[in-house]
């Protein structure tokens, strides 16, 4: 029998393997990485790895032996070799029949069809990182130009008194450290030999802090009317926003790291306003999948941008892969004429 603590509560597992979701929804921003389905093995069910390394010539062999067509063995040799097996496995997987465990490909499955995924997944990323950059930036100038009116001190961002959290702040001032000491930013070298000031005003910290932090910033103002003051920017509460923001970056991360997104669930649930100032969306919808970080991507862009060409950018790629499963990507049947996406 084991016990685990997780948020303040105990639970009991028993037998070798349990999986358990957490017992409450999980606070946004700072908490919600602890989201999710967690695993826990008693040490009779562990053993070593004992996978060997299989070079691309013989995988090739191997998926053909699984059922996947390949027309051309070395063309698909260069992509298992310069894209990697392990990563191109995450688009193979959704071509395999039932049961998975099985490897065993539907009939009619290509290699060709793997790829496909693969580049769809490759251009959706890049489609969400560039809508997401422009979310990115127009956060940070909220934050910074909002707090430092509201507070009257430029430094507000690295004055304990602006904050709730002392633990929370120490560790965002540790981060900040480390990026003053690593930056090369002409910017702040003319900061540092120009100032006597320990730390640049908000408005030039904001500009080479990662987002993660920006977001743990505003999470652990002390006001609550800066905070309010900042949601009610783009048109939500504070805890909605909070949730969102986290959403965001999550997503940025996945692109950044080029993680398979397109039909991936998140481990997060964001949280679903009580009011919005803006469109939004009618029809039940899976809020775990990309579907729905689309939508909160856009919801922000029509705050920033209201004459915004995302839809547009979704059609077309659409239109590019028509074989493309969209209901896997979370899209309801109609989508298209929610009043967000008109």
């Amino acid at each position: 029998m084991l016990k685990v603590i997780f948020m303040d509560k105990t639970i009991v597992i028993s037998k070798n393997l349990r999986t358990f979701a957490p017992p409450e929804p999980a606070k946004p921003l700072n908490d919600a990485q602890m989201c999710g389905s967690f695993y826990f093995y008693t040490m009779s069910n562990r053993g070593p790895f004992q996978k060997p390394y299989t070079n691309a010539h013989d995988l090739v062999r191997l998926l053909q032996s699984r059922g996947l067509a390949i027309a051309d063995a070395a063309k698909a040799k260069r992509y298992l070799e310069f894209i990697g097996y392990y990563r191109l496995s995450a688009y193979m997987y959704p071509l395999l029949k039932m049961p998975k465990e099985q490897h065993q490909y539907k009939p009619n499955t290509s290699f060709d069809q793997v790829m496909m995924l693969y580049r769809f997944d490759k251009k959706l990323r890049l489609l969400i990182f560039n809508e997401i950059e422009k979310i990115e930036v127009a956060v940070r100038s909220a934050i910074v130009n909002i707090g430092s009116e509201m507070t009257n001190n430029p430094f507000w961002m690295t004055d304990s008194n602006s904050f709730v959290d002392a633990t929370k702040y120490r560790h965002t001032m540790d981060l900040i450290d480390a990026e003053l000491r690593r930056s090369r930013e002409d910017f702040i070298v003319h900061f540092k030999q120009t100032y006597s000031d320990p730390y640049p005003p908000a408005w030039i910290l904001a500009e080479f802090l990662p987002f993660g932090v920006i977001t743990n910033i505003y999470s652990n103002i002390k006001i609550a009317k800066i905070k309010k003051r900042i949601a009610q920017k783009f048109g939500l509460q504070i805890a909605p926003f909070e949730s969102w923001l986290t959403i965001v970056a999550l997503t940025r991360n996945y692109c950044c790291h080029h993680a398979r997104v397109w039909n991936k669930q998140n481990t997060i649930r964001p949280m679903i306003p009580n009011r919005l100032t803006g469109k939004w969306i009618l029809l039940p919808t899976d809020t775990l999948r990309v579907y729905f970080d689309l939508c909160i991507i856009k919801y922000f862009l029509d705050v920033i941008s209201p004459n915004n060409d995302m839809k547009g950018k979704i059609d077309a790629l659409l239109a590019e892969y028509p074989a493309i499963d969209i209901a896997a990507m979370g899209f309801p049947q109609g989508w298209e004429n929610e009043p967000l996406w008109k």
